[in-house]
């Protein structure tokens, strides 16, 4: 049965690419065809693919500084928005191209593609690395058979972000864990289009790791799961339909105009300039909406663990943006040291240094939770350090499932269902179809994906 997975996990990686629509998929000026270069102590060229999330922006520029302490290493980044950078990646290593030489991947990959032996592991590494400083769940959500085979570049869970000002001129006290009952009525107490402030900000735009990641959190919390402990989907439950109708009816009421082009960037630079009153997403994005150098909101934004619904556990997820070596690159050593350097701590200590204690890579290093200056400079420092402790991708939902993961199921084919479901949320979103509708497609496209990989018959 195994194999036989396998044998049609390719084929559901391609269909995933063929799901998404592509037109920010052609190689950009940053872009390289083909991995160069061969060893660390010759004249080598790393082609770096990476998201064009800040934190990975900020370290392109710092990257700087490798290069002039690796002068025979010289960096090619490929940055790519999100969706595009799953595609390419994924397509490139289901059919060992050997375009890239570093991978930024993520919790979902990682395992999976280190069973098929698609990336080279992280042996041997230096005791001034210090491995054991990076958070257990982090850790082991990046390993296969006890081997790393990615290093955390950042890690997030999830949260709940508030314009205070806005909440204390609604009289309105935010309790340490918030409800999605409560997130219903404060939404409606803020929400103000006229001055262009919306009472909530949410992920709509398609894609399997953006509206599907999400909104399985929602499902969680609210009792549901993808599949039952035999595999058979269960999306057309009653658990999703509350789910779902909550979603359509909160963003369709108090949302911005356009939530189903809205993934985590844009709902970033909504927050950030003061456009949303509440927005429920990554952890990551703390340091940036609490920076005045680039938040508008910086001294009224207030922080809160993810809301649950009926059942406690799910409601937040566990993630980590990681860097990884594909097998087929052709200059290995040389994209394992560089991976080491941006993942390392004095890594940290150079944002620190450059950008700010707000801006160091969170999630990741027990020791940047254990810096005076981080939590002086990082107020919601707890609270994430608690949300992604307290995620168990073995654990996420209240009924037994026969799968890993939080936001996503950890299995092949959850690339393409994932991305199909994500596209039919949207159209729920959007009024194309009903609640109902969207429910029986998605439950149709699970069963088939099942199927069609052997899990059920």
């Amino acid at each position: 049965m195994r194999q036989f997975r396998f044998a049609k996990m390719i084929a559901a990686f391609l269909i995933g690419i063929l799901l998404v629509q592509i037109h920010a998929c052609s190689p950009s000026s940053q872009d390289s065809e083909g991995a160069s270069g061969s060893q660390a102590n010759e004249n080598t060229t790393l082609t770096i693919a990476t998201v064009n999330n800040s934190d990975m922006v900020v370290m392109q520029d710092l990257s700087k500084q490798f290069e002039e302490e690796n002068p025979n290493i010289s960096l090619k980044w490929v940055v790519l928005e999100e969706n595009v950078l799953r595609q390419r990646v994924t397509n490139d290593i289901a059919n060992r191209g050997g375009q890239f030489d570093v991978l930024t991947i993520g919790t979902y990959e990682t395992p999976i593609w280190a069973e098929q032996g698609w990336l080279l592991p992280f042996e041997n590494l230096p005791a001034e690395y210090d491995v054991e400083d990076i958070l257990p769940p982090v850790r082991d959500a990046l390993s296969y058979e006890d081997k790393l085979y990615a290093l955390p570049f950042y890690a997030e869970s999830s949260m709940l972000y508030y314009r205070k000002d806005l909440f204390d001129a609604a009289g309105i006290t935010v309790p340490d864990q918030p409800t999605y009952e409560q997130v219903r009525e404060w939404a409606g107490a803020v929400h103000d289009p006229d001055n262009g402030v919306y009472g909530i900000c949410l992920r709509g735009k398609p894609g399997w790791g953006e509206n599907t990641a999400f909104f399985t959190t929602m499902v969680n919390t609210f009792g549901g799961k993808w599949f039952d402990t035999n595999w058979q989907p269960t999306l057309d439950s009653p658990q999703w339909r509350e789910a779902l109708t909550y979603y359509v009816d909160i963003l369709n009421q108090y949302g911005p105009p356009g939530v189903s082009s809205n993934g985590f960037n844009e709902n970033l630079a909504l927050f950030s300039t003061g456009n949303c009153g509440m927005w429920i997403d990554a952890t990551v994005a703390a340091g940036k909406l609490a920076d005045p150098d680039e938040s508008q909101v910086a001294d009224t934004v207030a922080f809160a663990r993810a809301p649950v619904a009926s059942y406690p556990n799910g409601s937040n997820w566990l993630w980590a943006w990681s860097l990884a070596v594909p097998a087929s690159t052709r200059s290995p050593e040389a994209a394992q040291t560089f991976i080491q350097w941006a993942t390392s701590k004095p890594y940290v200590q150079l944002v620190a240094q450059e950008r700010g204690w707000v801006a160091a890579p969170p999630g990741t290093r027990r020791s940047t939770y254990e810096q005076a200056e981080y939590k002086e400079a990082a107020p919601f420092a707890d609270i994430v350090l608690t949300s992604i402790e307290s995620a168990d991708p073995s654990k996420p939902t209240a009924d037994p499932v026969p799968y890993k993961g939080v936001q996503f199921v950890a299995i092949p084919e959850f690339q393409a269902l994932g991305t199909q479901v994500g596209q039919t949320l949207a159209a729920a979103l959007t009024g194309q179809v009903s609640v109902d509708q969207a429910l029986q497609q998605a439950q149709a496209n699970a069963v088939e994906t099942m199927k069609r990989a052997g899990y059920i018959s």
